[in-house]
């Protein structure tokens, strides 16, 4: 791999604008529910990460797209499903609060393989924890003063936020701001067209 570069990066699939409206919505139901040191993703900055580089330098796109844009155009689009409540690592100590998926998750998660095992043949590290399909709600800071968990937990059959297709895995630089991360589009891997 080349010299660490100052591209903060990771590869992901993007949820539709409707989705995104519907996760809001769910965020502000939340918001409601639950109460304590939470950090709240803003909806556009919502994505489902597939892999994430760290720092990596302006040569390694040309690379990283070399690799994913064949994996990516032998796969079809991917119909998803984003509804119920989830906390990682558990409900013991949160830290995190999430939205699983359901649809196609065989293909997903064969997707998600193929493509960690094929970046570490190009020196990039293999991800260490198992693909879990999930788009990230919250990151709790501190359980102290935190309240309504269990409230919130009861009712996560209702968060539904609706089915979208993804068509593509996206290459997504994150500048780190005070306000928060901000994301752009590197580069964009489309998927099998059927026909």
């Amino acid at each position: 791999m080349s010299d660490v570069g100052n591209i903060r990066a990771f590869l992901a699939i993007d949820p539709s604008e409707t989705v995104r409206q519907s996760m809001a919505t769910l965020q502000n139901r939340l918001k409601y529910i639950l109460t304590g040191a939470i950090s709240w993703v803003r909806p556009e900055g919502i994505h489902l990460t597939l892999k994430f580089f760290g720092n990596i330098a302006e040569a390694d796109i040309a690379r990283i797209s070399n690799t994913v844009g064949p994996i990516a155009a032998r796969f079809s689009p991917l119909d998803l499903e984003v509804r119920r409540l989830g906390l990682f690592p558990d409900y013991q100590r949160p830290r995190v609060v999430w939205l699983g998926l359901e649809g196609d998750i065989i293909s997903l998660k064969a997707l998600q393989k193929e493509v960690d095992q094929e970046l570490a043949l190009c020196g990039f590290s293999r991800e260490d924890r198992s693909f879990r399909a999930h788009l990230t709600l919250a990151r709790i800071k501190s359980v102290k003063g935190l309240s309504g968990l269990d409230r919130a937990m009861n009712k996560s059959e209702t968060f539904d936020a609706g089915l979208f297709r993804a068509d593509a895995l996206t290459l997504f630089r994150s500048n780190l701001t005070p306000q928060g991360a901000i994301y752009s589009k590197l580069a964009s891997y489309p998927f099998k067209i059927a026909g």
